[in-house]
């Protein structure tokens, strides 16, 4: 599903992914988990094509980016078809309605007719817990709520992988409880997703492994329970025993 070899990028002069090679198969949840500055949210956003990278390769839901011949624009379309991103800041349109910023994709991109797409667009509100408000706009709804619309536009496109970049951290408790949920039950359906995330409660109890970046190095991968509480790497063990 996912195999990422020798990734590397630079900012200037600064290496900020060091080598990266990880595997994710099928169906796993990925809780990617690590001190801020890591590189955590810059890997995410190279497995999508939103973030160039300098040396190494990305094969991602049957396509392959490479260092040497960046995408062309319609690879990128492509791409982002079968590789859904929700961000921490939502990012939905705010003159659109809940509705609307779900279906934007699916009609001009995929040109399905009004009728696939608004009744996919419903079925995937009431799947976050947000039937009866496809006419709500953004500045209607609390920032869990559109965090959870923007999971379903995410998902509206039907994507084989699914990243997550800090989903719940600009929300407060009860919000990051309505938006973990919709991801716990993602889970349970075995889709295939990367979560960055500082929420060690929802990666020791959903994810199917937990990795460490440090310092632009994946320094720990393995199951919740190995990682958080045998870890061997000497910095994932200084990242637990700060928490």
């Amino acid at each position: 599903m996912i195999r990422v070899e020798s990734l590397r990028k630079f900012h200037g002069k600064r290496e900020i992914l060091r080598g990266i090679d990880a595997e994710v198969r099928r169906g796993e949840t990925i809780a990617i988990v690590g001190p801020s500055g890591g590189g955590k949210s810059t890997f995410l956003r190279c497995l999508n094509g939103l973030t160039s990278f300098d040396s190494g390769t990305v094969s991602i839901a049957g396509m392959r980016l490479e260092a040497a011949t960046p995408p062309d624009a319609p690879s990128l379309r492509a791409l982002r078809a079968r590789v859904g991103m929700v961000f921490q800041g939502f990012h939905l349109f705010p003159h659109l309605t809940a509705l609307e910023n779900i279906c934007l994709a699916p009609r001009h991109v995929r040109h399905e007719s009004p009728e696939t797409f608004q009744a996919r667009g419903r079925a995937l509100l009431a799947r976050v817990g947000l039937a009866g408000r496809e006419r709500a706009r953004p500045m209607s709804l609390s920032g869990g709520e559109q965090q959870r619309v923007a999971i379903a536009r995410a998902l509206a496109m039907e994507p084989e992988v699914l990243l997550l970049d800090e989903p719940t951290s600009a929300l407060d408790p009860q919000m990051r409880g309505e938006v973990l949920a919709v991801l716990r039950d993602l889970a349970r359906g075995n889709s295939t997703m990367l979560v960055v995330t500082h929420e060690m409660g929802f990666a020791r109890a959903v994810a199917s492994r937990i990795w460490v970046f440090d310092d632009g190095r994946l320094v720990e991968d393995g199951p919740p329970a190995e990682v958080c509480e045998r870890p061997r790497s000497e910095r994932a063990r200084a990242f637990f025993a700060a928490g």
